[in-house]
């Protein structure tokens, strides 16, 4: 049976209303802080795709108005449910711009675990974005996906995670990560979103970093969702690095 739902988030950022829109209205835009790969025709009534991991998901724009509104709805699935979603910005005073999203639409038998992880979800990838806007703003990205089924359980693998990145048992914004995954240069960075046991994101000069794990209601399966602004990085190789540091973590 479908459940009718509607979430709605709202955030300031450090960025004009032009520069918001070209980070949500545009498929590279939203590919530098959100999940996946994101097209968008720039018209009403213009079609979008959306594809993580394999799996492609198609849409339709709704409304299409520069610098203010930005809504699209994503085609029936076969049992009804669908999700829609609808971005306005409004600009404030000195530069900054304040982003509302609203997504409604209709989830499955399963809708209350769905549900609360969109809610903590969202709140992630709007601190990436934000954090987009203000330190990777206009630079090309790359975008890494790794993912590992069937993980340990939430205590068992943020320890692993946190002793790979030389951190500490208690994770707290600002302190000190070291990534060091074998192929790839070797950065310093520091956590800038602790949403544990759930989400850790961590900046660096050259990407943003995001490992979350789904916990036990969702197969406790650990993904990594990773912007990296670096040239050259070689979506490939950096993609197949990060799987494999994520495959020895938990072998």
């Amino acid at each position: 049976m479908a459940h009718e739902f509607e979430l709605r988030k709202e955030i300031e950022l450090d960025a004009t209303p032009e520069q918001v829109w070209e980070a949500i209205a545009t498929g590279p835009g939203v590919d530098s802080w959100f999940m996946g790969r994101t097209e968008i025709e720039p018209v009403e009534g213009g079609r979008g795709r959306f594809t993580v991991f394999g799996n492609s998901e198609s849409s339709t724009v709704t409304a299409y108005e520069p610098g203010k509104r930005l809504a699209y709805r994503g085609d029936d699935n076969p049992d009804g449910t669908f999700m829609a979603f609808e971005y306005l910005i409004e600009g404030r005073d000195h530069g900054s711009t304040v982003l509302r999203l609203v997504q409604h639409g209709f989830l499955g038998d399963d809708w209350e675990t769905e549900y609360e992880a969109m809610v903590a979800g969202w709140d992630l990838y709007l601190h990436k974005l934000a954090q987009y806007l203000t330190h990777f703003r206009g630079r090309p990205v790359t975008v890494v996906g790794a993912v590992h089924p069937h993980a340990p359980e939430r205590g068992e693998a943020w320890t692993a995670i946190k002793g790979a990145l030389g951190l500490a048992d208690t994770v707290r914004e600002g302190d000190p990560v070291r990534i060091a995954v074998d192929g790839l240069p070797e950065e310093d960075g520091v956590v800038d979103y602790a949403r544990l046991p759930d989400f850790l994101g961590v900046r660096t000069a050259d990407g943003l970093y995001g490992f979350i794990h789904s916990g036990p209601k969702r197969g406790n399966v650990v993904v990594l969702g990773h912007h990296v602004f670096a040239e050259n990085a070689g979506q490939e190789r950096t993609e197949a690095a990060w799987q494999s540091w994520l495959s020895r973590l938990f072998s």
